[in-house]
């Protein structure tokens, strides 16, 4: 993935909200880019995640499971 791209990814996570990533990350097919620890997109996935609160109990609730 050239530099262009992977910042273009980059946005996209830091405009995600708090509810859009918890549902990304339980409903993420196996293999999605974003929970690649082999790629930059995870550390920055996990870093906004978190200073948005991560995954409460009101969030999972919200959610569900499909």
């Amino acid at each position: 993935m050239d530099g262009e791209k992977e910042q273009r990814e980059i946005d996209t996570i830091n405009k995600m909200t708090q509810v859009e990533m918890a549902s990304l990350r339980r409903f993420a097919p196996s293999g999605h880019p974003y929970f690649d620890k082999r790629k930059a997109f995870w550390k920055v996935f996990e870093k906004r995640f978190k200073e948005l609160g991560g995954m409460t109990s009101e969030v999972s609730k919200s959610i569900g499971w499909g």
